[in-house]
């Protein structure tokens, strides 16, 4: 590479063609190379090579289309630039290429073609001596006056430009340090100019015609930014940031482009959002942490990768709903019809939202109340809070709570974090444009735990009407209130949710439904919602109600009525097939008409004619009901399992809503051991072991003992809780194990038409229990005339339906001695009486 006469480049070279850019000496670009010949030399020359020698290649404009071009050798441009390849990056994303930097040295010019595949190699003629640029020769004449007016034209360029930024100020410092020779090149690189222009600097070999191809080129770029200037004179302290510099300079890797559109434009932008930030009617606080934002973005470069976090955490204060919030509906009487024709039943909570209405009437300023439906699944809780939000002219938002583990889901991520976000109040708070609308936090009771943490605990802050006010994302850091939102929690049970949570909510039971509630339930809005569903009409298609009672008591056995609407579209699918196929519905008739039926029917396949059926289609609820959903389900068999001694019939509480429950026991010769089976858990075994206590010791005075002084002498018992594969615990089931061994010691059958519940002492003192309406309501499902409740439950009553209870024969007992006299035909009378002793404490 070295000479006598100074700094020469090689005489032959490799060439590399380009499409987007013009390569000049001095200046450094990036090149993407993706076609066959230059990947060849990328691959062959720049991979392999290891001296200094194998890294300076030919850049060669190319004016032809990169879309159209081929293996053909394209006709090459007779003047090149010589360059340096200091990066060479590969990528196979969206195709395979590579990205080359490269920093141009000098001109040259084609002398010879020598070789095209796989890569082009010229034999070439060195143009600039690069030595000349070290001489420090200053040239005279005209030459000397152009190359000062270009230097007096570069400073003023960049007096212009913000000297703040560091790209600018090095550029102010390469003026005073480069050789006036290499201005033109430097500076045409740099300014905004087209392919073109930048060929023409190329192709300009003598000094003075490049001083005179790239003087007015600079000239023109000094008078675009003047009028810029003069246009951005309404913002003063912007007047010298006109930058219009986005990359680089020349040294390697970085290249100038005084691009004032795209400054122009950030700038507006970055003035939009923060007339924005002062036009959101944030608090204070929020407001003083939003401009110190906004202080740090004007200041922060866009290729920092903190500038789009702040950027975004900027976007997101100014799209939360800080002052904004709906008008309220409080016309009670609307309120009212509204909440009837949604829902029916459910009269607590219609009473409620009613209430939080009238008190809204007398206290504008009244807080969001927070409120925790718990009930069985099916029973409408969701849907309720939709209506409630309807009602109120409120927005809605629901927020899955099933599963979630992570306290970030609640309060959001830490913008330190890579991907931070909000949590999901916070979102839904941007999501409904309000600040106050109605939140519900569906499934509550199956938040989970981690090591992000627990979320339960991070509700605590969201459900307090007292905190709440300040709830502090980690995401914003800053405090909205939450005060106004109308938060509706669901569960199906309270006892997963954590008693810290729970007491901060105002619990409202949903019941599970009875029979006549779901028959009406189901002609009012499940049919009709099915028919719309499945495209048919009350004139194609009846249900009556006998049918939808005989859906509910043998295809369903539920609390809710989400088994009902399937078991009804079920029957609208069956239906839209003979709809669309024509055929009759079968019906029971008498043989001769059912002979000719067939007859006609016969002739009218024959002939391919098909009859259309008869309109509407009546579901009857014998024949066609088993024909489209089957045999039944569920079968009332209460009067057939009590034909024998030792069983008796329980009612217990289950989330599903009430059940009942059978007991069974049974005895054999042995030591007296008790065995235990159906899956019990600890509370039943021991309410077990209770009863047989208490019936041993009262063994004399209800004549068990069978001639021995102990009934369980030489006797084994069995008792078995059917079905075996539940889990089953709770003290509900005292009673009925007290009940059900006294009809096997005493050979004595136990009512069929008799359920009971109740927790029992050693003393043979019936304590209250739980759940009273869902199990008396599943004792009225399973059409059982009488029901055992614990005297102090004989409140509970009020919560169930007056059909319900006229229905029952309640007996409310305070001792087992009450119970089984209810449980016997005739009753369990003893052989000695023992008055009731009232204590006088």
């Amino acid at each position: 590479m070295s000479s006598n006469s100074g700094i020469q480049i090689p005489s032959r070279l490799p060439l590399l063609c380009t499409h987007d850019g013009v390569l000049l000496p001095g200046s450094t670009m990036r090149i993407s190379v993706d076609t066959a010949r230059n990947m060849q030399l990328v691959k062959s020359r720049l991979l392999k090579g290891t001296s200094l020698k194998s890294t300076i290649i030919g850049v060669i404009p190319n004016t032809r289309d990169p879309e159209h071009d081929s293996d053909e050798l394209p006709s090459l441009h007779s003047i090149g630039t010589a360059g340096l390849a200091v990066q060479v990056v590969g990528s196979n994303w969206p195709k395979p290429h590579y990205t080359l930097l490269i920093t141009g040295l000098c001109r040259f010019r084609v002398t010879k073609l020598l070789r095209e595949k796989p890569f082009l190699v010229a034999e070439v003629e060195q143009l600039d001596k690069l030595e000349q640029y070290t001489e420090g020769d200053q040239a005279d004449g005209e030459l000397g006056e152009l190359s000062q007016r270009f230097y007096q034209a570069a400073v003023q360029l960049v007096g212009m430009l913000d000297m703040s930024v560091p790209v600018v100020a090095k550029l102010r410092r390469l003026l005073d340090s480069l050789p006036k020779e290499t201005l033109p090149d430097v500076l045409a690189s740099m300014i905004r100019t087209s392919n073109k222009e930048k060929l023409q600097v190329l192709d300009a070999v003598d000094l003075e015609e490049r001083f005179k191809k790239a003087l007015p080129l600079l000239t023109r770029q000094i008078e675009g930014l003047k009028l810029l200037q003069k246009t951005r004179k309404l913002r003063p302290d912007d007047d010298k940031r006109v930058l219009a510099i986005r990359k680089g300079g020349v040294f390697p890797g970085r290249q100038f482009s005084l691009d004032e559109e795209g400054e122009d434009e950030d700038g507006d932008d970055t003035a939009v959002l923060e007339k924005k930030v002062k036009a959101a009617a944030m608090p204070e606080a929020a407001l003083r942490v939003c401009l110190k934002e906004l202080k740090r973005l004007k200041k922060m470069p866009e290729s920092m990768p903190e500038y789009a976090l702040t950027r975004n955490y900027l976007e997101m204060m100014v799209e939360l709903p800080w002052s904004k919030s709906s008008k309220d509906c409080l016309d009670i009487r609307a309120a009212r019809v509204l909440l009837d024709n949604d829902h029916y039943a459910m009269e607590k909570l219609k009473r409620r939202v009613l209430e939080y209405l009238a008190v809204r009437q007398l206290k504008s300023t009244l807080k969001g109340p927070i409120l925790c439906f718990v009930g069985p699944p099916g029973v409408g809780k969701t849907s309720v809070g939709r209506s409630i939000a309807r009602t109120l002219g409120r927005e809605f938002h629901r927020i899955a709570l099933g599963g979630v583990c992570d306290q970030s889901d609640i309060r959001g991520h830490r913008r330190t974090y890579v991907g931070s976000m909000p949590g999901r109040i916070i979102n839904g708070l941007k999501t409904v444009g309000v600040n106050n609308p109605v939140f519900l936090l569906d499934e509550v009771d199956k938040l989970g735990k981690s090591l992000q943490g627990d979320p339960a605990a991070a509700l605590l802050e969201v459900l307090d009407p007292e905190q709440n006010h300040s709830f502090t994302d980690h995401y914003l850091n800053v405090p909205f209130d939450l005060s106004q939102v109308l938060f509706i929690a669901t569960a199906n049970t309270t006892a997963t949710i954590p008693p810290a949570l729970l007491d901060r909510m105002e619990v409202l039971q949903v019941p599970g439904y009875t029979q006549e509630e779901k028959v009406e339930i189901a002609h009012r809005h499940l049919i009709p919602h099915q028919l719309e569903q499945h495209g048919l009409t009350p004139q194609q298609l009846q249900i009556p109600q006998d049918t939808t009672k005989d859906i509910i008591s043998k295809y369903t056995r539920e609390a809710g009525v989400r088994s009902l609407e399937r078991k009804i579209g079920a029957i609208c699918r069956a239906v839209a097939v003979k709809v669309a196929e024509g055929h009759k519905v079968s019906r029971a008739e008498s043989p001769a008409e059912q002979h000719a039926e067939q007859n006609t029917e016969n002739k009218e396949e024959g002939s391919g004619i098909t009859a259309p059926p008869e309109m509407p289609i009546v579901i009857d609820p014998i024949a066609p009901l088993k024909a489209i959903l089957g045999p039944p389900v569920f079968e009332m068999e209460v009067s057939e399992r009590l034909t024998l001694p030792g069983v008796a019939i329980g009612l217990a509480w289950t989330p599903m809503g009430g059940e009942i429950m059978f007991v069974e026991a049974s005895r054999m010769e042995g030591e007296g051991q008790l065995t235990l089976t159906g899956q019990l858990g600890d509370v039943m075994k021991e309410s077990a072991h209770l009863a047989i206590s208490w019936l041993r010791s009262n063994a004399k005075t209800y004549l068990l003992t069978n001639g021995s002084a102990d009934p369980l002498e030489g006797t084994d018992i069995h008792l078995h809780f059917p079905a075996g594969a539940v889990t089953k615990d709770g003290p509900s089931a005292g009673v009925t194990i007290v009940t059900c061994l006294a009809s096997l010691l005493s050979g004595r059958l136990v009512r069929s038409d008799v359920a009971m519940t109740g927790e029992i002492t050693l003393r043979g003192l019936v304590l209250p229990v739980g759940g009273i309406k869902d199990k008396v309501l599943a004792a009225h499902r399973a059409s059982l005339k009488r029901v055992i409740i614990p005297k102090r439950n004989e409140k509970d009553l009020e919560e169930i339906p007056p059909h319900v209870r006229a229905d029952l024969d309640f007996v409310f007992a305070s001792t087992l001695d009450e119970v089984l006299n209810a449980a016997f035909d005739g009753g369990f009378p003893a052989a000695v009486s023992h008055p009731q002793v009232v204590s006088k404490l």
